[in-house]
């Protein structure tokens, strides 16, 4: 496999209409993409892989100072700069936001209050007013959201009857059944089944009295509303409403003849994701419910098992001066494979030792094991990845797509192991496909829309659809394969793109921030499948250039999930401007303004070094409940952007990688019905 192809300048295609400004532009491009190289290149870690910050919103440092002193860990070192981080992220109105430059969130606000309090802060202290005042203007401890409350309810602040109703019962329901903990999302059901072990013991470890949140009643009755009833008669929130009532009801009967049955099942279930993974879901929040659960079962703080998933969590801190701060998980396997297709955009040889290296972690970070997705997706060999550094029970579509892409393109020596390890990664992805002709993240067919009206479901992520993002990302893997528009598995996957598409051109983010991210990915597949010049392609463009700010950027706020008035409205930021390019050049036309603008909106932001500056949030964990920060976003796209530029400028032949025929891969006759 050879790099590829740079025409020489004076056979470059365009090169007879540039102007000697343009001549400086394209010196600028060189060095611009050169510095970026170099600095993506000594980031790079001994064993090959790369890795950046993933930044979330103050709820982190705040939950964890919470689950510390449950723990009885809660040292003083790590207190007080817990307690300096959260302090330094207030805004002036005295609340916590869940973005940067976003409004107050009530209970990233209610959660920073309680955790200053057990740091030791006054109730009296200035920032502590304030913080108190926007409380209620909020609405009060009365308004937060589930999760809060479970959390309050914990430290005997709160009682249990606030809390939505987890009973174990509900792991005993078969998965062909419509509601079993299998038609929740993957992040859903490891959040959840500890939390069925929780609900049943109703631990209560008691907070110091000065930690109460009496004062932040908003009405002052120290009392909260029940969940508020659909003003239709039949709904499935009523349903689920009806049911939370129901099981409450059956809390308080002094005999359940489930119960032992349903607690066996679910702390199995526990202990067997607890294995082949850094901590259950290797994501923060189920990993530290899974420590309170092993806490209500009776194992120790200090008890082998429970001892190794808080060390886990540990490798989550981030100490810096007198603070620390705390990831949601770690991005290792992503952060790599787009590193590694950033960089083969921008010419590094496909033999290029970083690019071997890389490829040697990657092919042993495989999952060869089994998972949930084979709950609804049997038969099938394993062969994806995961998004961290071991999280075997959960590969999932989108790192697996980007893994293949970075992989196809890279001259490893061993030839036989790089090509069985892709072709039980295509299967695998191939076999996630959706009935709808989508995919999803983690499970195929996890779109049952009712869970989403279940009581504790108010983290807006209890099902995992199809999206366009993945849908794209899927799609231009099998493009970049050579395969046609005609197989039958990209016609399906086409027809979603076109029904999801929104009616201005755009499509919805699902996992970046937002329709400037799926638009993009979007008209990436188009274009890997030869539809660059369609209708759906044009329609999308043509959007593009329309939001694109004066400065020849593109920006959009995490505020565009709440408000659709909000798409495309933010100022420019170096990530969303990478994206923006790629789709714009998507189209083919790379001489036209909009591309040139945005090509020297990121000259002139790239620093010295070889990156660009980025405060803003651009991705998506939980859209408007929890969003992320990627920091090598902003070094990564723009670079991909940049090289992609010029070598469409160039004329440049395409890279040449491993493809596989659509013949290796028959469509799956099952009893699958699409629609």
């Amino acid at each position: 496999m050879k790099q590829r192809n740079q025409a020489e300048p004076e056979t470059r295609r365009g090169l007879q209409r540039l102007t000697y400004a343009d001549v400086r532009v394209e010196e600028n491009l060189q060095e611009a993409i050169q510095r970026s190289v170099d600095h993506l290149l000594s980031l790079q870690a001994p064993e090959g892989y790369w890795i950046g910050e993933l930044e979330a919103d103050t709820t982190l440092e705040s939950d964890y100072i919470f689950f510390l002193h449950v723990l009885g860990k809660l040292d003083h070192r790590r207190c007080v700069k817990l307690a300096n981080y959260i302090r330094r992220r207030q805004l002036p109105d005295g609340g916590w936001n869940i973005y940067a430059g976003g409004p107050s969130e009530l209970n990233a606000t209610v959660k920073a209050y309680v955790a200053l309090k057990l740091a030791g802060d006054p109730p009296s202290a200035p920032h502590m007013a304030r913080a108190r005042c926007q409380i209620h203007e909020l609405g009060g401890v009365e308004a937060t959201n589930s999760y809060t409350r479970l959390y309050l309810a914990l430290g005997g602040v709160l009682p249990w009857s606030y809390v939505p109703a987890i009973p174990p019962e509900l792991i005993l329901l078969p998965s062909w059944f419509f509601l079993n903990i299998y038609s929740m999302s993957s992040w859903t059901r490891a959040i959840v089944v500890p939390l069925m072990l929780v609900y049943a013991h109703k631990p209560k470890w008691d907070l110091p009295p000065s930690a109460g949140v009496e004062e932040l009643f908003r009405n002052g009755s120290g009392r909260i509303p029940a969940f508020e009833w659909d003003g239709r008669l039949v709904s499935w929130r009523n349903f689920f409403l009806f049911l939370d009532r129901i099981f409450k009801l059956h809390e308080m009967l002094p005999w359940k003849p489930l119960r032992k049955r349903a607690l066996a099942r679910a702390q199995q279930w526990l202990f067997d994701h607890l294995e082949r993974s850094e901590g259950l879901g290797a994501i923060y929040p189920a990993m530290v419910n899974s420590v309170f659960a092993l806490r209500s079962l009776g194992y120790s703080a200090d008890d082998p098992i429970t001892s190794r998933e808080i060390g886990y969590l540990a490798q989550f801190e981030i100490e810096e001066g007198d603070t620390l701060r705390v990831q949601p998980c770690v991005s290792p396997v992503w952060d790599t494979a787009v590193t590694m297709f950033s960089l083969q955009e921008a010419g590094l040889p496909a033999d290029h030792p970083a690019l071997v290296k890389a490829a040697r972690w990657l092919l042993d970070r495989q999952v060869l094991g089994g998972g949930d997705w084979q709950v609804k997706n049997p038969g099938v060999d394993p062969g994806g990845w995961a998004f961290e550094f071991r999280n075997d029970f959960y590969p999932d579509v989108d790192d697996t797509g980007f893994v293949l892409m970075a992989l196809q393109r890279v001259d490893y020596p061993d030839s036989a192991r790089m090509e069985e390890a892709l072709r039980r990664g295509t299967a695998w992805v191939l076999s996630m496909q959706n009935r709808d002709g989508g995919w999803g993240a983690f499970d195929r067919d996890n779109d049952s829309t009712f869970l989403t009206r279940v009581p504790f479901a108010d983290h807006n992520a209890m099902i995992d659809p199809s999206t366009g993002d993945l849908t794209g990302r899927v799609l231009e893997y099998l493009g970049r394969m050579g395969w046609p528009s005609t197989d039958p598995r990209i016609k399906r996957g086409v027809r979603f793109l076109q029904r999801d598409q929104n009616q201005d051109g755009s499509w919805y983010g699902r996992w970046g921030v937002n329709y400037i991210y799926g638009t993009s990915g979007a008209l990436r597949a188009l274009e890997a499948l030869g539809l660059e010049k369609a209708q759906e392609s044009q329609k999308a463009v043509a959007w593009l250039r329309a939001v694109q700010n004066p400065d020849g950027g593109f920006g959009e706020s995490c505020a565009s999930y709440d408000d659709t008035d909000l798409k495309a409205r933010m100022h420019s930021t170096a990530s969303q401007t990478a994206w923006g390019l790629i789709g714009l050049m998507a189209a083919g036309e790379i001489n036209e303004p909009a591309v040139r603008q945005a090509v020297l909106y990121l000259l002139g932001q790239q620093r010295e070094n070889g990156t660009w500056l980025e405060p803003a949030f651009t991705g998506t964990g939980f859209p408007r409940v929890f969003y992320l920060r990627y920091h090598l976003y902003r070094n990564d796209f723009p670079l991909y952007a940049l090289a992609r530029y010029r070598n469409m400028l160039y004329g440049a032949s395409d890279f040449q990688a491993r493809r596989f025929s659509p013949d290796h891969f028959p469509p799956q006759n099952g009893n699958r019905r699409h629609r």
